[in-house]
């Protein structure tokens, strides 16, 4: 029997501002534990949250790009429940009134693009961080009180390649537009997949499971593929669908059994009584939807445009922020569009792996890599050469006095390689004589042996050109 899977995704994603979403306290990864508490975030007695204006502002972009609703007025509500990691008892969230509505995002399928839509986006505050080490748990209260959005898809996707596509161009534009670093590896952006599997053509649903807290874009689409799987095998064995809460563990690539939902959590909502509603103004929101960076789907189109590159390259280049950044300020300074989006996603880019650093953090100027690539353009130097100045490239050295202290120049004078040429064949009488048979490969002999001559510096396309010139005189 054929099956139809539907999904929908809820992504908290940590916004990027210096503090909390309602104190001052630090929002930094990587500090020590519990160094970047406050009061506000650990409830003490007589302490009020005070909300924060950059922290609006971030999902106001995030509302504006993925095309939702803005409400200008903003409201939270209290999300009662205990549980550890939660110091005040209770959530500051948007429950009834979120910040956006009824927006979308487009996504690229093997069918050609999707829409898929997003049911809301609303602000609220994160909790602290669990570290569970046998029969005991450590707390690090650093993340509570780090501002939130969740991003709330409707049910529109249905396999695990659409649910990867969607969360990796959610995640690109959050990116871009500067709301999170958007850093799954770090936390600040988690997911919790919603499934069910029913009969294709059925006109109902399938009983919902939810996997929680997936941290990475390629273990979205694992987990929803073993849950497929999961599920479909169950219903052909005669059983039932339970509603349950799953994980993921991708040390087995399967999911995994967290609790079995019996009910709906009455979390006993009510409007957040220390923080009164707030109108934002029109000019305020216009300013922000007005000053919004480029997308990346504007700049794919651009890129094509501008660029003439091709939509697999554009792909790979502004999958990193950085990187498209470095290309369009070489692109200052150089002609050659394709030349330099070669570099960098290959050799560059392989350095970088291999040396463990990200472009924006080494040596390398849009400068010299426009330089280095100019050199290959005006035949100074070959490309066997140019993997020979990486290194010197890559450490922030000027690539045409590298060239010059490694006696890399290629010599493009036609008289100088003639000269050459000339003292080669006449060392070859063998190779001129099997040219004169119709032995082609002896053109290819006589270009190692010049090259070999000239230490490698002549231009090979010139010497090829010249050779045959050059047989065709000596055979008459």
């Amino acid at each position: 029997m054929e099956y139809k899977a539907t999904i929908g995704i809820e992504i908290h994603c940590e916004l990027k501002t210096k503090s909390g979403m309602f104190s001052g306290a630090p929002n930094e990864f990587g500090l020590e534990a519990n160094a970047g508490t406050c009061a506000i975030d650990l409830a003490m007695p007589g302490t009020l949250p005070e909300l924060n204006e950059e922290g609006v502002r971030k999902a106001i972009q995030a509302c504006t790009a993925f095309h939702l609703t803005l409400d200008p007025l903003v409201r939270f509500d209290r999300k009662n429940y205990f549980y550890s990691d939660l110091a005040k008892g209770f959530q500051i969230t948007q429950q009834f009134h979120p910040l956006g509505r009824n927006g979308y995002l487009m996504i690229d399928t093997p069918e050609g693009k999707k829409k898929v839509r997003i049911n809301r986006i609303h602000m609220e505050e994160d909790t602290a961080k669990q570290f569970h080490m046998n029969d005991k748990t450590l707390m690090d209260f650093n993340r509570s009180g780090v501002p939130l959005i969740e991003i709330v898809s409707e049910p529109d996707m249905s396999t695990g390649q659409e649910a990867e596509a969607y969360v990796e161009a959610l995640r690109q534009t959050l990116y871009y537009i500067g709301a999170s670093d958007a850093k799954m590896e770090e936390g600040s952006m988690r997911c919790d997949v919603n499934i069910s599997l029913a009969p294709a053509g059925a006109d109902h649903l399938g009983t919902k499971n939810e996997i929680k807290n997936i941290n990475s874009i390629s273990n979205v689409g694992k987990a929803i593929d073993f849950e497929i799987a999961r599920q479909k095998a169950i219903y052909e064995s005669g059983g039932t669908i339970v509603q349950e809460t799953r994980r993921f563990d991708d040390k087995i690539n399967e999911t995994v059994l967290m609790r079995k939902k019996e009910g709906v959590v009455d979390y006993k909502y009510f409007p957040e009584p220390n923080i009164p509603p707030i109108r934002l103004s029109a000019e305020w929101i216009k300013e922000i939807q007005d000053n919004m960076p480029e997308l990346p789907d504007e700049k794919r189109v651009r890129y094509a445009e501008e660029y003439g590159l091709s939509s697999h390259d554009i792909g790979i280049l502004i999958a990193n922020k950085e990187m498209a950044e470095f290309y369009e300020k070489t692109m200052t300074l150089s002609k050659n569009a394709k030349g330099v989006c070669n570099w960098l996603l290959s050799d560059i880019s392989g350095w970088l792996n291999k040396n463990g650093q990200a472009i924006e953090n080494s040596a390398l100027t849009p400068a010299h890599l426009a330089a280095f690539v100019g050199l290959i353009d005006e035949g100074r130097i070959s490309s066997k050469q140019a993997k020979e100045l990486l290194d010197d490239l890559m450490a922030g050295k000027d690539p045409v006095q590298a060239a010059k202290d490694r006696g890399l120049e290629q010599v493009s004078d036609a008289g100088a390689i003639e000269a050459i040429i000339a003292q080669v064949l006449d060392a070859n009488p063998q190779a001129i004589a099997d040219y004169a048979a119709g032995k082609n490969k002896a053109v290819g002999f006589l270009v190692g042996q010049v090259m070999k001559a000239s230490a490698g510096k002549a231009n090979p396309g010139m010497v090829n050109g010249l050779i045959q010139e050059m047989l065709k005189k000596r055979i008459g």
